[in-house]
Order: structure tokens, then sequence, then C-alpha cells
């Protein structure tokens, strides 16, 4: 049976479709958990609209993929795993041919921060390939997933969103809801977070922007910058072999800052396999290494290269790739 239509006045149909287009544009605008009391702080504190944050946070999406990748770190792998990623011939021969093509500028802010240029090259080698891949989430998305969606990394992540809302627009590649980078929230070529890049980020080809996507001058010299103020000494030792005695006592670092004479731990029975200075503060590492245990003695730049990224394992991989770009580049240029 059909039924007859009932017609409907048209002033009814108009409050009809006035009240549709108003759920349609509620429903499409997503509100994240603590989205009000966040753009209540970032607007008291940058006095930027709150009308504009809402609508970048609205525009955010809640990713699946971000949870499950911060679930899965490569740092959880042991040494012997953790070191082919990075350690790869493709990886050092693209660090060399990246350094001879760079090395004017890379020596250039290499000698103004005391930073030796491998590895600045090495922090972009590890981190992007040499600036290849950068990521491709958008940041907005990666830190509003985290910072309101993962309680367990909440309090870090909810801080470097509120950091990238409240940065000034010069201190980022372009706009906030176009930028890309890693799934948590780390940008440009030495991927820095909002927060690094409110405090290391330098402008250094003076064009008046922050720009850690585009400008090799402002990536190496905030990577160099990042070490600087982290207490990297110029022409220090970063890592070096330890050979254990049979009466070696073990020894449990809870991270890698220096906490011994290097001469201390020689009397616990570790020997170094290289000459070194005895009073050098010192800790020490022990890594899953494919024929067993690899003891190594690390210095205070191994410790500085950790507060980039808290793993020894990252440390000692941006190390070594270092070493294998400076050599490589050495024996190219002596070839010539």
């Amino acid at each position: 049976m059909t039924v007859a239509p009932v017609p409907v006045p048209a002033r009814f149909l108009a409050i009809l479709g006035l009240l549709w287009m108003g759920a349609s544009t509620t429903a499409a605008a997503t509100v994240h958990p603590g989205q009000s009391e966040l753009v209540r702080e970032v607007a008291q504190e940058t006095g930027k609209s709150p009308q504009a944050l809402n609508a970048l946070l609205d525009g955010a999406k809640m990713q699946q993929g971000i949870l499950d990748a911060i679930s899965r770190p490569a740092e959880a792998k042991p040494w012997k795993d953790y070191r082919p990623i990075f350690l790869t011939d493709q990886r050092i021969s693209d660090g060399i041919v990246f350094y001879r093509e760079h090395r004017a500028l890379l020596e250039q802010i290499g000698k103004q921060y005391g930073v030796a240029p491998q590895y600045i090259v090495a922090i972009v080698g590890v981190e992007t390939s040499y600036g290849r891949n950068t990521g491709r989430y958008k940041v907005l998305d990666a830190l509003v997933t985290l910072g309101l969606y993962y309680p367990p990394r909440a309090k870090f992540f909810r801080e470097q969103l509120k950091e990238l809302l409240s940065l000034p627009d010069n201190h980022l590649a372009g706009p906030i809801d176009t930028l890309t980078g890693s799934y948590a929230g780390a940008q440009g070529w030495g991927q820095f977070m909002p927060s690094s890049i409110r405090d290391f980020g330098v402008d250094a080809d003076h064009d008046g922007r922050i720009d850690l996507s585009n400008s090799l001058p402002d990536i190496f010299a905030s990577v160099a910058n990042y070490f600087v103020k982290h207490g990297w000494v110029d022409g220090g030792p970063v890592a070096a072999r330890a050979q254990p005695d049979a009466a070696a006592r073990p020894i449990t670092v809870k991270d890698a800052a220096p906490q011994w004479p290097l001469e201390q731990l020689e009397a616990w029975g570790y020997a170094p396999l290289q000459r070194l200075s005895p009073g050098e503060a010192a800790s020490l590492q022990t890594l899953e290494g494919p024929n067993g245990p690899e003891y190594w003695f690390t210095f205070r730049n191994f410790y500085v290269i950790t507060r980039y990224n808290r793993s020894p394992l990252y440390a000692m991989a941006v190390d070594q790739l270092a070493q294998a770009i400076a050599a490589g580049a050495d024996r190219a240029g002596a070839a010539r």
C-alpha cells in the first residue's frame, strides 16, 4: 500500500533545514577530551584566539595507528638487532655523500658550535635518512592522539601539544595543520619536538623563520645547538670498547650519565682497548651483541646524545654512524 504524502508548510521545512544544518556541523566537529581546558590555557598564556585554537583541534583526528606504533618502539630490540637497522652500508654511503655535498656549511656550523660535523650528519641520518623520510603523520594528529588519548605518556605529549599550539608562526615550517612528522609528533630533518623547537631551534639563515624542514642552515645549527645546550664537549670522547677480566665487578647503571673516573672502572676490572685519559668521567654500558655481551665506556658526549633520545642504543648507533661517515669522507677526500 502506498501512503500519500502529507503537505508540510514551507516555513516548517525551513526550520527543519536549519536544525539539520546545525546538527551536521556539530557532528563534523570532534571535541577531544580535555580540549576546552587546553584551549583555555593556551589562549590565556599566548593571547591566541580560542576560536582559532578550537578550529585547529576540531580538525585533528585520533589515530589508532599512532597508538599501535608507540607500543612497539625500535629501542625495545637488543643491540644485535637494533644496530643493523641504522648501520647499513646504504646509510653509511649516503652519509658520506651527504657530508661531502654539504661539507662547507657543516664545517662552518661545526666550528661555530664546537660540534664535529659528522655527528650532525649522523643525527639526520638516523632520524630521517638525510631528510628523505621525515614522517607521514600529521603532527597535530599525533600529539592530539598521544596527549589526549594515551594515558601512559599523556602528561608529556599534552605538554608538547600545548607547545605546538603556543609556538609563534615563524618557529614552524608552515601552518600547524599542514605539518607532518613522526608518530610521536617530531618534525623536520632532525625530528624536533615542539619544546625543542622552542628551546634549541636556530634561524641560522636569518630569514626570520626557524625552518627545520627546508633550511639546511637552520637544520644543522639547531642540531648543533641542541648538543651544546646539553653540555657537548668539543673534541671529547663519546664511547670506547672495554674488556672485562674474569673478576670484573658487575655494574648496573640507571642512565648514561658519567658516574665514575675511568680509573675506577679499570680498578673494578674493565680495561680500555684504546688510549684514554684515566681521570675522564665515564659510565659503563653492557649491550647484547651478536657474539655475546659488549662492554662500552661511555662519556659526557654519549650522555648528551641520549638527551636527544634516551636510549643508549640510539646514542651508540649515532656514534658509530658518525665515525663511519667521517672515515669514509676522509678516504674519499684523500683519493681525489
